[in-house]
């Protein structure tokens, strides 16, 4: 008597990657929350409980974050940053989620934000680039009157918009986020780390 075949295994489906701000909320008491803005941006408004380490910095982190208990959600302004966190931590081995949205759609969804008291605030870096890339192409134009080479600074501008927009990227906020006003003070970060290992 011969043995029934047995049937195969059917596949595990993948890991969620995402969370929209609804479910968010629902688990959020369960989720360790990672805000990923600039210092200045965390200070004008964060989910409640989220720690603050900025995209160029999750690599340094990675070692604490993997350490983390329960599921770790990477939040920033609309979701392109956490999504990069991600995809970082995921090299890493770190499974996290990333808020769809991201903070603005949490605000929009009707949800509260902590804003640390005392804190230093800053503008969010959408509207950084808006005022740095609004200024460069002024200033290629402008000067572009005294000679038409300078025009180049605008079309430079222009065409590194187009870029971001076709890749969700964004190069400009990528150097910003290196100014000093935009990064934490080294006493912060480890202050984080920190709180996160004793969770």
């Amino acid at each position: 008597m011969t043995t029934p075949p047995t049937p195969p295994t059917p596949p595990t489906p993948p890991a969620p990657s995402a969370l929209d701000a609804s479910e968010a909320h629902a688990r959020l008491a369960a989720l360790t929350v990672i805000d990923v803005r600039t210092p200045g941006e965390y200070a004008s408004g964060h989910l409640p409980g989220a720690h603050n380490i900025p995209l160029d910095r999750i690599g340094h982190a990675v070692p604490t974050l993997r350490e983390v208990r329960g599921e770790l959600l990477v939040v920033c302004a609309s979701g392109a940053r956490s999504e990069s966190a991600r995809q970082v931590l995921a090299g890493h081995g770190v499974h996290a989620l990333s808020l769809t949205g991201g903070t603005q759609g949490w605000v929009r969804a009707g949800h509260e934000v902590h804003r640390p008291a005392g804190a230093r605030t800053g503008w969010a870096m959408e509207r950084q680039v808006r005022l740095t890339a609004g200024t460069l192409v002024l200033a290629g134009l402008g000067l572009g009157l005294l000679h038409p080479a300078w025009q180049l600074i605008s079309a430079g501008v222009a065409g590194g918009l187009v870029y971001s927009a076709l890749t969700d990227t964004c190069g400009m906020a990528a150097l910003l986020s290196k100014l000093p006003y935009n990064r934490p003070r080294g006493p912060e970060l480890e202050a984080t780390l920190a709180a996160l290992t004793q969770r």
